[in-house]
This record gives structure tokens, sequence and C-alpha cells, in this order.
């Protein structure tokens, strides 16, 4: 994706932002521009307060002016922005290329609205191609990994610099390829059924908005199965 593309969709979601707001602030290098965008509004006197959904997040919006509170300190979050690594007709995502899919989790089903925004390449007709992240705490994982594969993926271990990645949390991840998830709610609920299993990257029922970005600065609206375009 062009850059100018995520600076364009990256910004045009912070439109929805009001003052007042308690904002959800998703994890990314597309949500890197809204963080921006917000940075200078608060700096301007936009009155918000901020829930990171990683430490490299929170780090962004400290060093951006941005007010932080965590989720003990607020009964409910506005409006969450984030990103996505797939979306489908039905708004249906695969999130945690990041490896922050836990909180962004946590984040966005405590969030009254969730706008995702994307590069227009993330938008598929079934999702699958882009594994699908589950993480998992370390005791164990092994055994986890060979349930996994009983559900006809292919699982592999993350690593980062020849060791597990650890997410923000401590937990490793596996991403597993499916080629196609007809029922993402379905294996959503199975897969966390698995011991061991924290936490996958199918984000189902949970998104209001997808703005989907052109390399030519086009956005593309998606609202719940109803298509609009804006040039």
């Amino acid at each position: 994706m062009d850059i100018n593309a995520k600076k364009v969709v990256g910004e045009k979601a912070v439109e929805f932002v009001k003052d007042g707001m308690i904002v959800g602030l998703g994890t990314g290098s597309t949500v890197y521009w809204t963080i921006l965008k917000l940075g200078e509004l608060v700096k301007n006197g936009l009155s918000i307060r901020g829930v990171a959904t990683s430490l490299s997040t929170e780090e962004l919006a400290i060093k951006m002016g941005i007010p932080l509170v965590t989720l003990e300190e607020v009964d409910e979050i506005d409006l969450t922005i984030d990103g996505a690594d797939e979306v489908n007709a039905n708004l249906e995502l695969i999130k945690g290329g990041g490896g922050a899919l836990l909180r962004e989790k946590i984040v966005s089903a405590n969030s009254r609205k969730n706008i995702i925004i994307a590069d227009h390449t993330k938008y598929v007709s079934v999702l699958g191609d882009f594994p699908l992240p589950i993480e998992v705490v370390p005791f164990g994982w092994k055994l986890v990994y060979k349930q996994i594969l009983k559900l006809g993926c292919r699982p592999s271990l993350r690593m980062d610099n020849n060791l597990p990645f650890l997410t923000d949390n401590g937990n490793y991840i596996l991403d597993c390829q499916f080629k196609k998830i007809k029922e993402p709610k379905e294996l959503a609920i199975y897969i966390n059924m698995i011991p061991g299993v924290v936490d996958n990257g199918l984000f189902v029922g949970m998104t209001d908005i997808v703005l989907l970005g052109f390399d030519d600065g086009g956005i593309e609206t998606l609202l719940k199965n109803t298509l609009g375009q804006e040039k």
C-alpha cells in the first residue's frame, strides 16, 4: 500500500473523533497516521483520552502528547480506530499480524463503535489467505499446536531473532494457514475452546465501519453490508 494511501485513510478516521471522547488507539502502520493526526489536534485543543492496544502504540501516543488511560480507569470506550490484515463483505476480520490481537480484541469488545482502516487489497471475498494468528500460553504450547493442527491448517510458531515471538502479554503466537475460512464465527469459538489458547485473530460482529484506502487517495467506505465510495 502506498504511504500516501495509508496517510489519507488514517487521517480520514480522525473525522469520527469528537471532543471529550475516550478513543481506543489501534496498532500498525496505518493507525500510525491516525495517532499523528490526533496528536496534532490535541495540540490545537482537542480534548480526548486514549486507550492504547499495544506498548508501541502507547509510546507513540505519549510522544504525540495524547493523554492515556487504562481500561481499568474507564467504563466504556466511545470509539476505537484500528487496522486489519483481512476484511470481508460481512466486516469480519483477521487481525494480529502485528502481534497485538488480544489487547486489540479486548479494547474493541469494550467500544461503542469500531472503525477499521486498511489497504484496499485487504478486502477479500473469503477470509484465510492471511495466516490466522492464535495467541497461546508458552506452557504446553506444542500440545496446543497439535490440537490446532487437527483443524486442518498449517500452524507455525512465530519467531523473532531465532526465539519465539513474545506478545505484550508474554505469550506465543501460532500463525495458522487455513486458506479458506468459510465460517469465521464457528471457527473462532472452536479455537478458543482449546485449553492453552488465549484468543485468536478472528474479529466477528465487532466492526461498524471499514475505510479502505487506495493509492490514488480514494477511500471506500463499508457500512455493515452497505457499500459507498468517496473519491
